[in-house]
């Protein structure tokens, strides 16, 4: 999958996978995510996002997910 709003450039935000070059890191939009907060709650937070941004911060980490092992604690 190629992502077209998920930016990567080793001299901002260390690096960290970011939203369309801004400095919104992808992990804080999953974060909001996970935390319950509503799309938008997440775009008023930050006004320079769109919908589409969110949904992209997803995929992507989704994708990445897919990628390698976590680890899990096995269930009994």
């Amino acid at each position: 999958m190629k992502f077209q709003r998920i930016t990567i450039s080793p001299d901002q935000m260390g690096g960290a996978p970011c939203i369309r070059g801004l400095r919104i890191p992808v992990a804080t939009v999953v974060g909001m995510v996970a935390e319950g907060m509503a799309q938008q709650e997440i775009l008023r937070a930050f006004p320079d996002l769109q919908a589409e941004d969110i949904r992209e911060a997803l995929q992507y980490a989704a994708e990445a997910v897919r990628e390698r092992e976590l680890p899990l604690v096995k269930a009994s």
